[in-house]
């Protein structure tokens, strides 16, 4: 066995003399500053993408308020087109402007014959007002030259009554129709 013990203790010494002698912290000093700045250059670069990371999320929490506000008032403006825009509401606000439903119409063909007897639109009696109930029947019987209706005159020659014939220039005249290359 001392012989093995000789080998490796001659084999250590050989090792030994190719290794450099003293101690060998200079080498390990580069070493080790290497380590430091890559740990702290990828320390400082997390730091950053943290805080741009953080700032892109207040960003995306500020605009995704505003399109909540933003989506709530397009509804209300939605909701307002809606109901200003309903069949009841055009009626009562047509009514306001003093308009009258239209009378029986009439058509053209496209020969120029005129289809329909048209009508003379004629204002419906008002509603009874709901601040004045107690008034009754003062209120319902007016006098129908106070009510604002169509002016009758408003055509030269129009008839004064609902039953006389309406005036020859009135009446319409054909008018020739398109010509239409298509067909």
């Amino acid at each position: 066995m001392s012989t093995t013990a000789r080998q490796l203790r001659g084999k250590a010494a050989r090792l030994a003399r190719l290794l450099p002698s003293g101690p060998s912290s200079a080498a390990r000093t580069p070493f080790v500053l290497l380590v430091v700045l890559l740990l702290s250059g990828g320390l400082i670069t997390l730091l950053l993408l943290n805080s741009s990371l953080s700032q892109g999320s207040f960003r995306l929490s500020e605009l995704k308020k505003r399109t909540t506000e933003l989506t709530d008032q397009q509804q209300a403006l939605q909701r307002d087109v809606d109901g200003r825009s309903a069949p009841d509401a055009l009626a009562r606000r047509a009514r306001e402007l003093g308009m009258v439903p239209g009378g029986s119409p009439a058509f053209l063909d496209t020969d120029g014959t005129v289809r329909g007897v048209p009508g003379e639109a004629t204002a419906p009696p008002p509603p009874p007002s709901a601040t004045t109930p107690s008034s009754g029947a003062a209120d319902t019987e007016k006098d129908p030259a106070a009510e604002p209706s169509a002016p009758a005159s408003a055509t030269p020659g129009a008839a004064a009554g609902p039953g006389a014939s309406p005036a020859p220039s009135a009446e319409p005249s054909p008018t020739p129709s398109p010509t239409s290359s298509g067909r």
